[in-house]
């Protein structure tokens, strides 16, 4: 009877902690939904969710490709409520470990939001270039900005 009670157990234990990844997860669109990008992006994650005001954020973005990248350039847009408001770029290798093997790799992003960052609901568009200057991929999602702590406050 142990035996039935530790595999329920465990069952039970995955199943919530599935749940709460799947609860947690940033839905992302791709800019066109026809296109056939050589990279596929599998998920977003962002903490903290929603981000602090003046505190470290981190975006990691994992991905699949078919063909290794030597290299390449992330081409970021961020708009608030529908009003481009920031855009920066990126050198892929500085994101990620380069060569890039075919097959998963991971994005990952830190930066702290400056203080007086107006809380709300956001839209960061993504894209990726190789170094021949191609559209790898495409992706948009939301994140918000809390109304936590701030510059400010400390």
């Amino acid at each position: 009877m142990e035996m039935i009670s530790s595999k329920f157990f465990f069952f039970f234990f995955s199943t919530l902690c599935l749940l709460y990844g799947f609860s947690n997860a940033t839905d992302i669109h791709y800019c066109d939904k026809k296109a056939d990008y050589d990279v596929e992006v599998k998920g977003v994650e962002i903490s903290p969710d929603p981000i602090a005001r003046g505190q470290p954020a981190t975006f990691s973005i994992a991905a699949t490709t078919g063909k290794a990248l030597s290299g390449g350039k992330l081409v970021i847009d961020v708009s608030y409520f529908g009003w481009h408001i920031h855009s920066e770029t990126h050198d892929l290798c500085g994101e990620t470990t380069c060569p890039v093997s075919a097959g998963d790799f991971v994005i990952a992003h830190s930066q702290v939001l400056p203080g007086f960052t107006p809380p709300g609901s956001y839209t960061l568009k993504m894209k990726m270039f190789d170094g021949n200057k191609h559209e790898l991929t495409c992706i948009t999602f939301g994140f918000d900005i809390g109304f936590g702590s701030s510059v400010a406050d400390s």
